[in-house]
């Protein structure tokens, strides 16, 4: 067992007993690098990636391979999600160098961690006009030690591009233009304009294979459809999710979503399954479903929890980060079938249930089948019962249960885990549900319990077997304040506002940027990286920085803080160009600046029903709100003050502490805002 044996991540795990001298990211490995003078082989991934392990069976299990690797480099494993700081760095770098990226993420770095060269999956043997593994280290070897000032000119010109890229797209804040002038609808309109030029509009989604969920853009177009009624919005976001749904990114047998489709038609996934993933499209669906009450999503939310609950959840309530795609060596072994399974199982219902689910004696994909929908049941076989289904269901997955596991990636993220609390509470919102609103809250007393410093709001990124690991990223912390918000939304605690706060205050401590604009990917007291990023563009979770600026106009609301909305305005206003440019790129930017454009709803809910007024308020289809209950007189909060408790409970709806005149049930109140957007879409118009 190589040195890899003493960590804690699954992904290093499975590394330990490879023949690569693999040591984790730290001083020791980097120390020996600079007295060796050697370069440094860094090898990124992550344990649910396919071909990362296919990598390592024909690479780094091979032992004439490893001879050469240990002989002339220095060899690190990183596993992404554990350090995504290193990631960011060292995929920028190659995507610089070879103009794409992905895992297994393979860079060559100077003894002074500086990189020079890398690929993604190298082949054991030429092929595919790809250089083999074995001819990629004689290579790099060579010029390292024949060329080494090219080398180092290299590795300069990269670092130099590394840090140019932290400001790339960005405007300067424009101070002198009225606010009015800075957020628009024709911006609003011309970014529609541009994910339209990207949609399928057969198969829903945006732009061609590999196609992945995008859900921060369809959260954009179900806004933009509740503001301005283009239907063509709206059929898109729907058309996205409905072929998702009915794809075979989605477990029609366990429930849950794969990371992304292989092809247009989402058929085909690489099987891993990703906490971030499904509270992500889980969130997404929530929107769907409120806006459009649509029991399908329910029913989709409903059993893509039941999954995570299951299968990525501890007895805690802690959420684990991702299950293989592998199973036995085999890309989606556990999920596939064949149709002669099906005949055995479900005996004469098998040949309706083929038939619905695309089962064939020739199979769909790869000889075997996945299960999906053409078309919905109530479509091709409308007697057959949702009942039917369901029993048929759960007879597959009880056999199912008895094969081979994929692997468990069991390590707890704090960022991912912060993403499943906020899609807890939007599915406590949205359905009602008071189990979802338990969860949320024990998992975020296991989070603190656990992974965060209450006093000072400082966080680990990673835990695992009783140990918190790693400081924690700017991720971390925003997707943790925006869980602590979406809780007091449902609870009505203000205890989590106060939480909130206290961790505001240590991002904007620590990782501000010298102009007080934008935020780091790392704290100010971490110095084992070669730069500090800076990312503002969504990538497969939301960008920090769109999702701080978010937090900021949303607490500047409950706290009165100017500073703090004048800091959101400013850093949305560095972005929107590019972002309306670029929408499917900065979604959640875009929603800011549709939010800035619109307005923000705060909502008071004061008096002795108030809770129970909540959940008919969290029911409706409010985007972009602030909303605070109490039972009791409260004054800590401006919302609040100067509402007085009393048997009748009232609800107020304001604009800047502005309110309309107060109603006195939830049906009114519903009432009140579609008045308010059929105003406001007139006067649009």
């Amino acid at each position: 067992m190589n040195r890899l044996g003493r960590e804690s991540s699954p992904y290093l795990l499975q590394h330990a007993n490879n023949p690569v001298d693999w040591y984790p990211w730290g001083d020791e490995a980097l120390q020996r690098a600079r007295a060796e003078d050697k370069p440094i082989l860094v090898s990124i991934g992550y344990s649910a990636c396919h071909w990362c392990h296919v990598m390592e069976r024909e690479s780094f299990e091979d032992v004439s391979t490893a001879q050469i690797m240990n002989r002339h480099f220095i060899n690190i494993k990183i596993d992404r999600e554990e350090r995504p700081d290193l990631d960011h760095i060292y995929m920028d770098a190659v995507q610089a160098m070879s103009g794409s990226g992905g895992w297994p993420l393979n860079v060559f770095l100077t003894p002074e961690a500086k990189p020079f060269y890398g690929g993604t999956y190298f082949p054991p043997i030429r092929a595919h006009n790809r250089a083999s593994w074995t001819e990629v280290l004689e290579g790099i070897r060579h010029n390292f030690e024949e060329n080494r000032a090219q080398v180092e000119e290299q590795a300069k010109t990269i670092i130099e591009h590394l840090e140019k890229s932290n400001h790339f797209g960005l405007q300067p804040v424009e101070l002198m233009i009225p606010f009015e002038e800075k957020f628009t609808s024709p911006q609003l309109d011309m970014a529609f304009d541009h994910i339209m030029a990207q949609a399928d509009r057969q198969w829903g989604g945006f732009g061609h294979a590999p196609k992945f969920p995008q859900t921060f853009t369809i959260q954009f177009l179900l806004r933009y459809y509740h503001f301005t009624h283009q239907k063509l919005a709206l059929d898109q976001a729907l058309l996205s999710l409905d072929k998702m749904i009915m794809g075979g990114i989605y477990d029609h047998i366990g429930g849950g979503f794969a990371r992304y489709s292989t092809d247009t038609e989402w058929l085909a996934p690489h099987f891993e399954k990703m906490l971030y993933d499904n509270a992500l499209l889980i969130l997404a669906l929530c929107e769907a479903n409120q806006l459009t009450g649509n029991p399908i999503y329910s029913k989709v939310i409903r059993e893509t929890l039941a999954f995570v609950e299951s299968e990525l959840m501890n007895e805690e309530y802690g959420f684990y980060s991702a299950l293989d795609a592998d199973s036995e060596g085999v890309e989606g072994k556990f999920y596939v079938w064949t149709k002669k399974e099906i005949q055995d199982i479900l005996g004469d219902d098998a040949e309706w249930f083929c038939q619905l689910f695309d089962v064939t004696e020739k199979g769909n994909w790869e000889h075997t089948n996945i299960p999906r929908l053409k078309t919905w049941p109530s479509d091709l076989l409308p007697e057959i019962s949702a009942e039917q289904i369901e029993t048929c269901r759960k007879k597959l997955l009880a056999v199912r249960a008895k094969r081979i596991r994929p692997n468990l990636d069991d390590k707890i993220l704090l960022g991912w885990n912060a993403l499943m609390n906020s899609a807890f509470s939007a599915a406590y919102a949205a359905l009602g549900d008071q189990h979802y609103k338990d969860v949320a809250e024990r998992n975020m007393t296991f989070l603190f319990r656990t992974m965060i410093e209450e006093e000072t709001g400082r966080a680990r990124h990673t835990y695992k077997n009783g140990i918190a690991r790693v400081d924690a990223f700017l991720d971390d912390y925003t997707f943790l304040v925006k869980a602590l918000l979406g809780l007091q939304e449902i609870s009505g605690d203000t205890g989590y506002l106060d939480s909130a706060i206290v961790i505001t205050n240590y991002i904007l401590a620590g990782f501000s940027d010298e102009d007080g604009l934008f935020f780091y990917y790392t704290h100010k007291d971490q110095h084992d990286v070669i730069l500090r990023k800076k990312e503002v563009y969504d990538g497969a979770i939301p960008s920090g920085n769109a999702v701080m600026a978010c937090n900021l106009l949303y607490l500047s609301i409950i706290s009165n803080r100017q500073d703090w909305r004048e800091r959101s305005v400013s850093m949305t206003d560095a972005v929107t160009k590019m972002a309306v440019r670029y929408p499917t790129s900065f979604g959640n930017w875009l929603n800011l600046v549709q939010e800035w454009v619109r307005g923000t709803w705060e909502v008071a809910i004061v008096g002795k029903d108030a809770e129970n007024i909540s959940k008919e308020i969290l029911r409706t289809y409010i985007p972009q709100k602030v909303l605070q209950f109490s039972t009791v007189e409260n004054e800590q909060f401006p919302l609040l003050t100067g509402k007085n408790a009393s048997e009748r409970t009232t609800l107020f709806l304001c604009r800047n502490y502005s309110c309309k005149n107060p109603v006195y049930n939830s049906g009114e109140f519903v009432q009140l805002i579609e008045s308010e957007l059929r105003s406001s879409r007139t006067k649009a118009q």
